[in-house]
Order: structure tokens, then C-alpha cells, then sequence
């Protein structure tokens, strides 16, 4: 059914959710399976003069550690996954990965927010829904690691 799955990971326990089931999903179609992580750009802050001052706090290091938890929870579900590091604005980056992988569905993981962040900051998933081309699936079912990993859940 599916071929390849564009897992978007964050590390969240959201993220860790969507993980589990897209990783679950992956198992079942034996799919290819790409895991993104994007570190997202700096903001600039500018001071009276209007001259930009650069918050020194790239995140690319936290990030891919989170990568590399997130690649290494799929190998031991039996899983090859790709794992890319991305810089940019999470529903494009996504988006971009997953038209260039061919992927047949996308999954990423919901972070509740309120009406005003949501309308501040934008929602990562409403902006998926408009651009990718491919299926989105928004997890939240929680897989029990019986099911991922066979009778014998590692300890």
C-alpha cells in the first residue's frame, strides 16, 4: 500500500507517538522509510537602530541527536531508515522531502495549541494538509512494544 513513508520527528512525545505508529505502518507494508528532523532557522532580533542582532542558538547539534534517538528506535524495530537533517521551515522542508522521495504518506505528530498560538505561529499539519501531494497522517495512537518489537519487548 504504501511504498515509502516520510516520518517527521521531533523528539516530542507527540513526536515519539507518531514515530512508533508510522514506524508500525512501515513494518506492515515493509515501506521505505525516510525519518526528517528540521532544524528551524534563528530568528533575527533587531534593537533601536534597527540593525539585526543574531541569536547565536543553532539547535543543529539538539537536533540531530534527536535524529539519531529516532534512527536508532527504528533499526530495532527491524527498520532501515534514511535520516535526514534539515534547516528551514518545517512544512517546507517536509514537503520538499517528501515530493523528492516519492513518498506515498507522511506522518507527523500533533502538538496542541490554542486558538491564538495556533493563529500566531501557524499550524506545521494545516500547512502539510494544503502542500503535500501525498497522504498525511496525523498520529496519536500509542503502539505497545509487543507489537513493535515481537513477544519480547526489549528492556
Amino acid at each position: 500500500m504504501y511504498g515509502t513513508i516520510v516520518l517527521a520527528y521531533d523528539g516530542s512525545l507527540e513526536g515519539r507517538l507518531a514515530l512508533r505508529e508510522g514506524a508500525r505502518l512501515a513494518q506492515l507494508c515493509k515501506a521505505r522509510v525516510v525519518l526528517v528532523a528540521v532544524v528551524e532557522p534563528v530568528p533575527e532580533l533587531f534593537v533601536g537602530d534597527l540593525s539585526p542582532v543574531y541569536l547565536s542558538s543553532d539547535k543543529a547539534g539538539e537536533i540531530q541527536k534527536i535524529l539519531d534517538e529516532g534512527v536508532a528506535r527504528l533499526k530495532r524495530m527491524g527498520l532501515v531508515p534514511e535520516a535526514r537533517l534539515e534547516r528551514g521551515q518545517p512544512a517546507e522542508r517536509i514537503t520538499a522531502i517528501a515530493k523528492e522521495t516519492g513518498a506515498d504518506l507522511v506522518v507527523v505528530g500533533h502538538h496542541k495549541q490554542g486558538s491564538l498560538a495556533r493563529w500566531l505561529l501557524g499550524s506545521v499539519t494545516a500547512t502539510l494538509v494544503d502542500t503535500l501531494s501525498c497522504s498525511l497522517m496525523v498520529a496519536r495512537l500509542d503502539i505497545p512494544d509487543e507489537v513493535l518489537f515481537g513477544e519480547a519487548a526489549p528492556g
